[in-house]
């Protein structure tokens, strides 16, 4: 077993020093290792599952509206489809690079897998700073990305959702440009697509909803009513908003929540409706909310409470702070706001942590249900929608906190166990083609 061990650490491991920061790639494949040990996964299921079954980079010339010719970058990364065609979203940022479409394609393919949808993990970006584009300049942007994937996506292939920076027009966009050159409309080809092109009912909402149901499910096994706890949330836009709303309907006080501003802390709970409408007439900001405290969103993180919510950026808990952690239960709204170099601390601390590829799925899940209504042709209530994402995301955590019990385990490493189980044993049934 020793062998084997030193065998998954060094596949795939960067070289150079040990870095406080390392990149979302290494920390993906720190948390695959320790899975695959558990499972003493084959070597071979080690090398395919840890490796991009394609990696696209393209240019992407754009006539800006002076006239001038701007080459962009883009980038889709498909990780697996083992277990359907290809499932990500796309983002527009400035730093995005190959790298963390790499670990973020990984990321979707466990995601897929831990909640039972029948998708494999795929991940886009363009490397572009969307604040400075023209919306002509996004659409023909994103046209010619499409054009230039035309081969890789489609509704059995590659199927695109919106990510970072990128919105239900830009889905549309791409929609249309796939639709265009198939010569009929593909509503399938993509999700998170307004309503009326076949969009989801809930959508919007789902990736908050499922946040809240596998943090209900937490509560239960803990043995604690949801009335009785006390919540902080980082970050206040959408899945932040709706955790906070749907928390503070089943009676929890919401003692912090923050955004870009900073932090607003008041130990007799905040009113989330009216925060959401200070928010809505506020440009958007909590700047100057007048029923809280300011603070930093570094001091919410060590807030004393029963559940943290941090549904903002990446690397918000580290080494560094970790051990400051008060809350009893941290359910990850965010991708990535605990760093592997954290798990370790947090565990010894009792914190349960519900990890990312479990607690933010119910958009992928979401996303899986409109491309089933669109196939179909047939469209659901949200009552619908919700009520299935409900069952779907209560079923994936009972799976974990399971096979959490049997090898005593966190849930992290036990969303993985679970994850890379199921995408293996699968592979070994489909065979490898030769």
């Amino acid at each position: 077993m020793s062998s084997k061990k030193n065998f998954y650490s060094s596949i795939y491991k960067e070289p150079g020093p040990k870095l406080d920061r390392v990149s979302p790639f290494e920390s993906m494949m720190e948390r695959f290792r320790f899975a695959a040990e558990t499972l003493n996964l084959d070597e071979g299921l080690f090398k395919y599952l840890a490796s991009p079954e394609k990696q696209i980079t393209v240019s992407i010339p754009v006539i800006m509206d002076n006239g001038n010719i701007e080459v962009f970058e883009g980038y889709r990364v498909i990780h697996d489809n083992v277990l359907g065609p290809s499932k990500g979203g796309v983002r527009y940022s400035p730093d995005v690079n190959i790298e963390e479409v790499k670990a973020l394609a990984a990321w979707m393919t466990w995601k897929c897998a831990v909640v039972n949808v029948p998708f494999g993990g795929a991940k886009g970006g363009i490397r572009c700073n969307p604040a400075e584009l023209s919306q002509g300049e996004l659409e023909r942007l994103t046209r010619r990305y499409t054009a230039n994937l035309l081969g890789i996506f489609g509704p059995d292939r590659d199927i695109p959702a919106p990510d970072m920076n990128t919105n239900e027009q830009v889905m549309a966009w791409i929609m249309d440009t796939y639709s265009m050159n198939s010569q009929k409309t593909e509503m399938a080809v993509v999700t998170g697509k307004p309503v009326i092109l076949g969009g989801s009912q809930g959508r919007k909402e789902a990736t908050g909803r499922g946040v809240v149901t596998v943090t209900l499910a937490a509560l239960s096994k803990l043995g604690i009513m949801p009335n009785k706890v006390s919540i902080a949330v980082q970050g206040f836009g959408n899945v932040g908003t709706v955790s906070a709303q749907l928390m503070y309907e089943q009676g929890a006080k919401i003692i912090a929540i923050s955004d870009i501003t900073g932090g607003y802390y008041n130990k007799n709970g905040i009113n989330i409706p009216e925060a959401i409408q200070y928010m809505r007439n506020n440009n958007n900001v909590l700047e100057g909310y007048p029923d809280a405290e300011k603070i930093t969103n570094k001091e919410l993180l060590e807030l004393e409470c029963d559940v943290l919510i941090p549904a903002a950026k990446e690397d918000q808990i580290d080494h560094t702070n970790a051990d400051k952690i008060k809350a009893k239960i941290i359910s990850e709204g965010a991708n990535g706001p605990v760093t592997a170099s954290a798990d370790a601390i947090l565990e010894e601390k009792g914190v349960m942590v519900i990890p990312d590829i479990l607690a933010n799925a119910g958009g992928v899940t979401v996303s899986y249900f409109e491309w089933v209504q669109d196939r179909q042709g047939y469209f659901w209530t949200e009552e619908r929608v919700n009520r299935r994402l409900n069952r779907m995301m209560r079923n994936a955590f009972d799976n974990v906190f399971g096979v959490s019990e049997n090898y005593k385990i966190t849930l992290r490493q036990a969303a993985y166990v679970y994850s890379i189980n199921r995408v293996a044993t699968t592979l070994k049934m489909r065979g490898i083609y030769a």
